[in-house]
């Protein structure tokens, strides 16, 4: 039987994101908005949209050798890749597998989740269980979407919301104690779907004249409802996380959520009565990347030096299904 080990810790992260960057301005250029609109409705001034050539798992593979490199890990050593997507480069193989060939890694455990924007939480989560079970030995993560290749340009007011990136981490297990991820909690409610999804594609309705015609391929959301789930779900999860590791909100350092709406955040922000200044946000660059959001903001955060040995992270996620996550994180 493999030993198992005490705690998992993030040896690295990585982000990558395309470098056409698209101002609100730019935006105005192709739908009926402006710049004041969007800013002072969401927070966002830009994002980044991928060439046509790329697709998600071009994007994952410049985050994931962002994430090796900072984790001073070589390929051969990973045997456990996850990859977070609702926007694969196609429905079958995954593209886990795409990722995996072009990296060059060897013939490993590799396959996708998808939890749209909670993906990268739910890796994290998954991640952590297979390695505490003794069979793996080190893990890469990679939440990466392309977005831009499911947005209905004709609907001013979603498709200005979200941005193309991608971000990464190795995780491998340690015999230290009460650090590295402390747990995770995930959940689901699929009882009201049509708040947030890509209705067409799939076997429900497959691709046809009528279901391109009806512009059923792109993302279809309900902000309204959509805002007041996500305030409720973050919250509640951020609260249980917390007590289930017998932890105070006053405890801790920084918190890393989900990046879709800098009104979501506010609100998140007042519900948990820790101040702005205690979240990292990148919201105004990037959008709403998806399974890439948290992940991207993390690597930012640790890079820019907002996080230091000993902090108390915690990160926290909402998506469509509707999906939800909080993982808690002490870093060695």
């Amino acid at each position: 039987m493999p030993q198992k080990p005490d705690s998992v810790i993030i040896l690295g992260t990585g982000a990558y994101v395309p470098e056409n960057r698209v101002t609100n301005d730019d935006m105005a250029q192709r739908v009926e908005t402006s710049d004041e609109w969007i800013r002072t409705r969401t927070g966002i001034q830009a994002r980044h949209f991928a060439d046509d050539g790329q697709a998600s798992s071009d994007l994952a593979c410049e985050a994931a050798r962002q994430a090796l490199a900072a984790a001073d890990t070589s390929t051969d050593s990973i045997d456990l890749l996850i990859v977070a997507t609702m926007t694969p480069d196609m429905p079958f193989p995954s593209t886990a597998c795409l990722v995996q060939s072009k990296l060059g890694l060897g013939k490993i455990c590799a396959f996708d989740l998808q939890a749209a924007c909670s993906g990268f939480v739910y890796a994290l989560s998954v991640a952590q269980s297979m390695l505490l079970s003794g069979n793996f030995k080190r893990a890469l993560i990679i939440g990466a979407e392309k977005t831009s290749s499911i947005l209905d340009f004709e609907d001013r007011t979603t498709c200005v919301l979200f941005g193309d990136g991608a971000s990464a981490a190795v995780l491998a297990p340690s015999d230290q104690q009460g650090v590295g991820i402390l747990g995770a909690i995930t959940g689901s409610d699929g009882a009201n779907p049509s708040l947030l999804q890509q209705p067409a594609g799939g076997s429900r309705i497959p691709a046809c004249k009528e279901s391109v015609a009806a512009r059923q391929h792109y993302l279809k959301m309900n902000g309204k409802e959509i805002f007041k789930q996500a305030v409720r779900v973050m919250g509640q999860a951020c609260l249980d996380i917390l007590d289930q590791h017998e932890h105070t909100l006053d405890q801790v350092n920084l918190v890393i959520p989900h990046q879709a709406n800098m009104r979501i955040i506010e609100s998140l922000s007042k519900r948990l009565a820790i101040p702005m200044s205690q979240f990292h946000n990148n919201l105004d660059e990037y959008g709403n990347t998806s399974a890439a959001s948290v992940g991207i903001a993390l690597d930012e955060a640790y890079r820019s030096n907002r996080i230091q040995s000993g902090d108390l992270i915690l990160l926290v996620a909402f998506g469509a299904g509707l999906t939800w996550g909080a993982s808690l994180i002490k870093w060695p």
